[in-house]
């Protein structure tokens, strides 16, 4: 589906406490319908609904529909980047064991302590210019956890980033399958646990023991 990414923009941003209320308001209630309705009874109507706005208030901000489920989606791949990008400074110079278990708890934390909300942006991430904003996302990511690596204090590697592809895409490959429902109740009780050790004895097996 190809969507005008002038469209996705939206009218203005909040710059008063009231208007970043607003928006946090519609935000919420978007995700709501989202998850009670799915994407295609989710309209401005029933979201402005939902927030006890006018739809008019919805215009104030977004042309659309699809540009506020794009801001939607942009803000909640910020969060976590940030999270990440945040842990990934703190933890660094300390030992790959010690920075794979923070970045594995952190990125679980980030996408599964709210499920639901995952799973009904998952929903729409594949269009509405959700590539181009989970690619961003991606990106930062990876810059953030190749770095990370880069001052581990035990182990160096000939190509952090490379590495870190490997790391971000298998953790957050098995995490996507929990959100789509492809494992078992057992799987996922184990899920944190077993990442760690998979990822920690890759980065032990493709690395060098630092002098």
């Amino acid at each position: 589906m190809s969507i005008n990414k002038t469209a996705l923009k939206p009218r203005k941003s909040p710059v008063q406490a009231r208007s970043t209320a607003t928006i946090e308001v519609l935000h919420e209630a978007t995700i709501q319908v989202l998850l009670k309705e799915g994407i295609v009874k989710c309209n401005t109507t029933r979201i402005a609904e939902r927030a006890g706005v006018s739809v008019g208030s919805i215009y104030q901000y977004y042309p659309n529909r699809d540009s506020l489920l794009a801001a939607v989606l942009q803000r909640h791949l910020d969060r976590v980047a940030e999270k990440i990008e945040e842990l990934c400074l703190k933890y660094e110079k300390t030992s790959i064991k010690t920075l794979i278990s923070a970045l594995v708890d952190e990125i679980i934390l980030a996408k599964l302590s709210n499920p639901e909300e995952s799973k009904a942006l998952y929903a729409i991430s594949g269009e509405r210019g959700g590539l181009d904003l989970s690619k961003r996302m991606n990106d930062r990511m990876l810059a953030a956890i190749s770095n990370l690596l880069e001052s581990a204090s035990d182990i160096e590697f000939d190509d952090s980033q490379i590495v870190a592809e490997f790391v971000l895409g298998a953790i957050m490959g098995l995490i996507r399958r929990v959100l789509e429902n492809q494992v078992t109740d057992k799987v996922e009780q184990v899920l944190e646990s077993h990442l760690k050790l998979m990822v920690v004895a890759y980065l032990k097996q493709i690395g060098h023991i630092k002098n």
